[in-house]
């Protein structure tokens, strides 16, 4: 079996504990650390538990430097990750490929996992199990999931072969082209496409056990305890693998403490997590920068540049280096054609709102646009 994780520097830690619990219980799968960025320095493979680590300019990536501008970071690493499969796919000698996030933390054997493998073609893990009875959590989870996709890509595994493969072609090339950040027009990175993966492949199994890819949307009906033989569970089954989502916002926690207050051994692997990132020097300032954020300068890429430049096959044709100030450069012709971009789109539910937040909320529109037609028009 190959495992592998997309990050950048900054979640090369996150990186180091998922594949220290994995290796613990699968010491002959290999780990291969998919790199969207520069090695830092004094890296050393030996040292770390990574088989191995590829980085961009090791894919057959068309288009490269255009291509990666193109995204913001969490863009580009989910992007990557449907490329990393084919390329893996076609060019290892692996039967079977799954796929972990970096801030997944495994704590029993995936062997069903890869059993399930030898029956079906692709898995895939929903976000939730459970409908819910609560307003609130019906918008934090099954709004959400509505909105972010159906099943959660922290998590996939495949065959490389039959229709395992046609998912992986598929999906890496609707991630090449279509792997962007924009819900109004219904898509969130690499997660929405899959929610048509089981009208297109039959052989796709629907992991419906508890213990894989718990986390805060879905603790609430999975509560965590510890067996006789000190085994963790989550339901009644053994908690496989946990997706620490929101760590480092500390969105995540906010959500445990909203859905699993009562559960102790939540708020245990919650800090042992801290711990083990404390260990692998979550934080270091050798991990603090992304590579693709600046131009070759040292100036940082607005998103608005990359959004703008994405969008025009022409600028594309004209700028192949985007980030090259060389002239003629693009980051020239943004300067001198930056136009006034609309008001970011209401991704909340105004209904919520009450009619003094309506009217802050709208001022400081009207106030963002004012500042940007200034800015425009050189007033």
């Amino acid at each position: 079996m190959l495992i592998y994780t997309s990050v950048t520097n900054s979640y090369i830690p996150k990186a180091r504990v998922l594949a220290k619990s994995l290796k613990k219980f699968h010491p002959d799968w290999f780990f291969i650390l998919v790199l969207a960025d520069s090695i830092p320095s004094g890296f050393d493979l030996v040292q770390e538990p990574f088989d191995e680590i590829l980085t961009l300019e090791q894919l057959p990536l068309p288009n490269l430097k255009s291509w990666t501008y193109g995204h913001t970071v969490v863009e580009l690493c989910t992007a990557v990750k449907g490329s990393a499969a084919e390329f893996f796919a076609k060019e290892r000698n692996h039967d079977k490929i799954m796929y972990l996030d970096p801030d997944i933390k495994v704590f029993n054997s995936l062997e069903p996992l890869n059993k399930l493998l030898d029956t079906y073609d692709i898995l895939l893990t929903p976000h939730m199990l459970d409908s819910e009875d609560k307003l609130d959590a019906i918008i934090d989870n099954e709004i959400c999931s509505l909105k972010h996709g159906i099943f959660n890509l922290g998590f996939f595994a495949a065959k490389t072969s039959g229709q395992g493969l046609d998912f992986i072609m598929w999906w890496a090339n609707r991630l090449y082209h279509f792997c962007t950040n924009d819900i109004p027009n219904g898509l969130f990175t690499d997660q929405r496409w899959c929610d048509l993966a089981p009208v297109f492949f039959d052989r796709l199994y629907i992991v419906r056990d508890r213990g894989y890819n718990v986390a805060t949307w879905n603790i609430f009906h999975r509560p965590l305890s510890r067996n006789n033989e000190n085994t963790l569970l989550a339901g009644s089954k053994p908690l496989r693998f946990y997706h620490f989502t929101g760590y480092d916002s500390g969105e995540g926690l906010v959500m445990l403490n909203k859905y699993a207050a009562d559960q102790v051994i939540a708020s245990e692997i919650w800090d042992e997590y801290r711990k083990d990132l404390e260990n692998a020097d979550h934080g270091h300032s050798n991990f603090s920068k992304w590579k693709y954020d600046y131009y070759d300068n040292g100036k940082i890429i607005s998103v608005d540049a990359r959004s703008l430049y994405r969008s025009r096959e022409d600028l594309k044709k004209a700028f192949p280096d985007p980030f090259s100030t060389n002239e003629p450069s693009y980051i020239s012709w943004y300067s001198n054609h930056e136009q006034v971009s609309p008001p970011p789109p209401i991704h909340f539910q105004l209904f919520n709102l009450k009619s003094w937040q309506l009217k802050k909320f709208y001022l400081s529109q009207l106030h963002s646009i004012r500042k940007r037609i200034k800015k425009y028009l050189h007033i």
